[in-house]
């Protein structure tokens, strides 16, 4: 199914700002400003976009460490995930979750995780409430190539078969678990998704650097689990371009591995290539998408350093949730 021009302006338009946001993020951090561990999504952005783009509010996501991308593909505001990584109590979650666990429940977003496999059962509990309530709606984990070893990963894909609960398993196969490559730590032939296949769920594997090929995989994904086919899993081989962590030195990669990636797997590059090829947008048109996406988030930096910090006073509020 071929995307109108506006539906395409506003997928390129997502993964550039994700991308401007984490490039960004990669030089302010070196001034000292943001505290705590970040982990760049750069690289990875048609998965995120190319699945979220068929989600509304009402649709779930949880997120990883990694989780940038997945909260600006799902609607979190870029401004206030600045905020939030600068430390100001005007953020998504007031200064307090930072980097690693931001979450905003009102678009459907309900968290990255800094403990890696935590996310799915909390998908699957989601997903739970999705088949009750009856909707059509679904809740997606994304884990990375890491979590795909975790019990608790395990747990909750067998959990969501024997429940048939409405929860899709997306796995990014970036091709390295923090600083281990697949091909060493999953044992099953470096195929995640048919660790998921085993446990009785449906499967998809798909070009995680080609927004296309995520967004009809995810079509069909969608459409098996919302039709009441219970939980489905999905691979998505992709790259990251930056280490495990900011200041990760990535002794482990290849010589010249990054030039190469970047040269030839870049999402971005890919979807500029294929759409101004196909007459569908010129590059007159992206170039306007990169300058705005560029001033958004100039604009979202600035916001966020004179962003109001936490007080004392803050420490002991929002501790319990009251119901």
């Amino acid at each position: 199914m071929q995307l109108s021009r506006e539906a395409l302006l506003r997928a390129y338009r997502q993964m550039k700002v994700i991308r401007e946001f984490e490039e960004r993020l990669h030089v302010e951090i070196m001034t000292g400003e943001i505290a705590g561990f970040t982990h760049l999504y750069s690289g990875q952005e048609a998965v995120a976009v190319g699945v979220c783009e068929h989600l509304d509010t009402d649709d779930k996501i949880i997120s990883t460490h990694r989780g940038h991308g997945h909260c600006l593909a799902k609607g979190c505001a870029v401004d206030a995930m600045m905020k939030e990584i600068w430390g100001s109590r005007d953020g998504l979650c007031k200064g307090k979750g930072g980097s690693m666990h931001i979450a905003d429940v009102d678009v459907g977003m309900l968290g990255a995780n800094g403990i890696v496999g935590a996310g799915a059962p909390i998908a699957v509990g989601a997903a739970l409430a999705a088949k009750l309530d009856g909707k059509g709606k679904v809740s997606i984990t994304f884990s990375g190539d890491g979590a795909c070893n975790q019990g608790t990963t395990f747990e909750a894909m067998n959990f969501a078969v024997v429940t048939q609960a409405p929860c899709i398993f997306v796995f990014e196969n970036n091709h390295y678990s923090e600083h281990t490559g697949v091909e060493y730590a999953v044992g099953t032939q470096q195929d995640i998704a048919s660790r998921a296949e085993a446990f009785g769920m449906k499967v998809w594997r798909a070009d995680g650097t080609d927004f296309f090929a995520v967004h009809d995989t995810m079509r069909e994904v969608l459409d098996h689990v919302r039709a009441g086919n219970g939980p489905a899993a999905v691979e998505f081989d992709t790259e990251r371009f930056f280490g495990h962590f900011e200041g990760d030195p990535q002794r482990y990669r290849g010589e010249g591995e990054l030039d190469r990636i970047r040269a030839t797997r870049d999402c971005l590059k890919k979807f500029r290539e294929s759409v101004t090829a196909a007459k569908l947008l010129t590059d007159a048109d992206l170039d306007a998408v990169d300058t705005d996406a560029l001033d958004a988030i100039e604009a979202a930096v600035a916001a966020a350093r004179a962003a109001a910090r936490p007080t004392a006073e803050d420490v002991l509020a929002d501790v319990y949730i009251a119901y």
